[in-house]
């Protein structure tokens, strides 16, 4: 987060996501589409939780001194975006058309959810494998709690577990959708909105 804010002071464009998975998959996605944010002055912020967004933009300033705005958020957390919004005076978004409007997008249910159904689960158990972790997924889907669980819910709590497998699936999960071009419309619509 560091390291983006210290960028922010010359960006054209900020775009605010939840968390630092939400920014490595969108820099992965923008990579993939041949884009350089860094030269385009689009800097990706994780805010640490969508609970933050409402102090994030305060923090930018009243309306017309602040850069473009973007986001990127979960669908429990779209009313959280909407409201801080409000308060912020970025917009009046009612609905979420509205927020695309705005350039914020919703990820159902999750980025994770969304990169699952694009890849999918068969191909996403492929990487476990071709990464070395398919040993330890195999073991949480015969834990008691995960057994005979969908796999795809399966594989978002695998990813939610364990040191910084959120962040390297993030990369690979994105690449591996722009391999098969099925981008997740959440990222593939925040990237050419910004």
């Amino acid at each position: 987060m560091e390291r983006a804010l210290a960028k922010a002071g010359d960006a054209v464009t900020m775009v605010l996501v939840e968390g630092p998975s939400d920014q490595i998959a969108l820099e992965t996605a923008a990579v993939g589409r041949g884009r350089d944010l860094e030269a385009e002055r689009v800097v990706i912020v994780p805010i640490g939780g969508a609970h933050a967004i409402g102090r994030f933009l305060a923090g930018l300033g009243p309306p017309g001194t602040r850069v473009r705005l973007g986001g990127l958020c979960d669908l429990d957390e779209e009313e959280i975006f909407r409201r801080a919004m409000v308060a912020n005076r970025v917009g009046s978004p009612r609905t979420r058309a509205d927020m695309e409007h705005l350039g914020f997008f919703v990820c159902v249910n999750d980025l994770e959810d969304e990169l699952i159904r694009a890849v999918g689960s068969a191909e996403t158990e492929a990487l476990f494998d071709s990464h070395g972790d398919l040993r330890s997924f195999r073991s949480l889907q015969s834990q008691p709690a995960w057994r005979g669980r969908e796999p795809e819910a399966q594989i978002r709590r695998f990813l939610g577990s364990g040191a910084r497998r959120k962040f390297r699936y993030a990369r690979l999960l994105v690449e591996a959708a722009l391999g098969r071009d099925r981008l997740p419309r959440p990222l593939d619509a925040l990237l050419a909105a910004v």
